[in-house]
């Protein structure tokens, strides 16, 4: 009887530190997706600024604006990962054709605001990227708990869902900019 018993309080004791190891690691999905989504505001927010100091030397790129403008206001709007990882890729491709544009304006390449603020903005492309892959790694280690013995037992019991990778779904979106200024 005492066996029993021990062995029963031995059980309860594995599941409950399975059960707490999968809410930590689900835990730390979540808080690396939240650091992706402050550096995603903070490039957001950074933008306005850089296309005020940009626009008075290219009154002409009112597309790559407009596109700009667009992002903003979908990436707000946005609510799973996937639909935040799209838009973050989009919005990052449009801000490599305003640097590679802006490479055709001596004036603007030498103004103190334009490449602070550019500064800003490739250190927070940093962070983004860094913040990417921590998320990935983090969610990696999450999903492979969930599918690997015996944690896979608990996470089905408890009903723990795999979270998304970051990814870029695009293979387009994985090539360099290519700017033509023949148009």
């Amino acid at each position: 009887m005492v066996i029993a018993i021990i062995i029963v309080v031995v059980i309860v004791i594995v599941i409950a530190a399975m059960y707490n190891s999968l809410v930590s690691l689900r835990q730390r999905v979540q808080n690396a997706w939240s650091q992706i989504d402050v550096q995603l505001k903070r490039r957001f927010d950074l933008i306005p600024n850089l296309q005020e100091t940009v626009k008075g030397y290219m009154t002409y790129e009112n597309e790559t604006f407009q596109k700009i403008a667009e992002l903003r206001t979908a990436w707000a709007s946005a609510e799973t990962v996937a639909q935040k990882a799209d838009i973050s890729n989009q919005l990052t491709e449009t801000l490599k054709t305003l640097m590679a544009v802006s490479e055709n304006y001596p004036d603007l390449k030498a103004n103190t605001s334009f490449t602070q603020l550019q500064e800003e903005l490739r250190n927070t492309e940093n962070k983004i990227a860094y913040s990417r892959q921590f998320y990935n790694d983090t969610v990696t280690m999450y999903n492979t708990k969930l599918e690997v013995f015996p944690s896979n037992i608990i996470a089905s019991l408890f009903k723990f869902k795999p979270s998304e990778l970051f990814e870029v779904e695009n293979e387009e979106e994985k090539q360099n900019v290519k700017i033509d200024f023949s148009k």
